[in-house]
C-alpha cells in the first residue's frame, strides 16, 4: 500500500496562496480507451472532486478550476448539453462534501449565458457554502480571458464617459477592480494537466506572474499526487516578479 503524499516542509512554507488548474485531457482520455468523450468528462469530476478535498487539505487558499470556456459553446449541442448536466449534478451532490471541508464557491464569467437550472443550482450552492472560511474554489464558468478584459474596458469606458473617473487615473490597480476576479488574488501557480503548452484564453491578466506547471497526466487522472507534485515544483522556483 503506497504512503499517503504529503507536501515537503520546504513546500508547505512556501505554499501558493491561489492555485488555477486548466483542466485538460478529457476528450483524449475517453478516446484512449475507446469510449464517448462525454465519458472522459464524467471521470474528470472525480478528479475535481479529490483535488478540492487535497487543495484544502494542504492549506491552499483560493483554487480556480477552468470548468467552461466562452469557447466551449461552440463544441457539439449534446456534449454541451452533457456537460451543462454534469455541473449541476455537481453543484448539487458535492454541498455535503464541500461543506464538511469548509469550501466557499465562487464563479466567474458569462454567468448569465448558462441554463437557467444551472444558474440556480449555482446560486443555492454559493448560498449554502457561503458561510464557509476554508478553501474558496473558484468555477471558471463561460469564462474567456479576452471576453473578461473587454468587459472591464467597456465598465471603465463607462465610467470615464459619465466623468466618474479620470482617464489619467487608470492604472493596473483600476483594471483589476473591473475584472471578474477582483475579489480574489492573483494566482500564483497556474497548472496545465495533458501536456498542451498554451493558456487558452484563461486569466490573461491574473497569471501575468503566476508560475506554470504543464504536467503530461490527462485531467480524468490527475489526483492529489500531481497536485502536490505541481506545488513542490512551485516552491523550487525563486519568484522575481521582474527583478534580479
Amino acid at each position: 500500500m503506497s504512503a499517503e503524499p504529503r507536501l515537503s516542509p520546504t513546500a508547505l512554507a512556501n505554499l501558493p496562496q491561489h492555485v488555477a488548474i486548466i483542466m485538460d485531457g478529457n476528450g483524449r482520455w475517453a478516446k484512449q480507451r475507446g469510449l464517448p468523450r462525454v465519458e472522459g468528462h464524467r471521470n474528470g469530476v472525480e478528479s475535481v472532486r479529490a483535488i478540492v478535498r487535497a487543495a484544502g487539505e494542504a492549506g491552499i487558499k483560493y483554487l480556480t478550476l477552468y470548468a467552461f470556456s466562452v469557447e466551449n459553446w461552440n463544441r457539439p449541442k449534446d456534449e454541451v448539453d452533457t456537460l451543462m448536466k454534469y455541473l449541476a449534478r455537481f453543484l448539487r451532490n458535492e454541498v455535503g462534501e464541500l461543506n464538511r471541508n469548509n469550501v466557499r464557491l465562487e464563479a466567474i464569467g458569462q454567468i448569465w449565458r448558462l441554463p437557467e437550472a444551472v444558474q440556480d443550482q449555482l446560486a443555492k450552492t454559493k448560498a449554502a457554502l457561503a458561510r464557509n472560511n476554508g478553501l474558496t474554489l473558484v468555477l471558471a464558468l463561460s469564462y474567456g480571458g479576452r471576453t473578461e478584459l473587454v468587459e472591464a474596458a467597456r465598465a471603465i469606458a463607462a465610467r470615464a464617459k459619465d466623468g466618474n473617473l479620470d482617464p489619467a487615473e487608470i492604472n493596473e490597480r483600476v483594471m483589476s477592480e473591473h475584472l471578474y476576479t477582483r475579489h480574489f488574488p492573483d494566482p500564483d501557480l497556474l497548472v496545465r494537466t495533458s501536456g498542451e503548452m498554451r493558456l487558452s484564453n484563461f486569466l490573461l491578466w491574473q497569471v501575468s506572474y503566476a508560475e506554470i506547471v504543464v504536467t503530461q497526466v490527462l485531467w480524468p487522472d490527475f489526483r492529489k499526487p500531481h497536485l502536490f507534485d505541481a506545488v513542490e515544483e512551485y516552491a523550487r522556483r525563486h519568484r522575481r516578479f521582474g527583478g534580479v
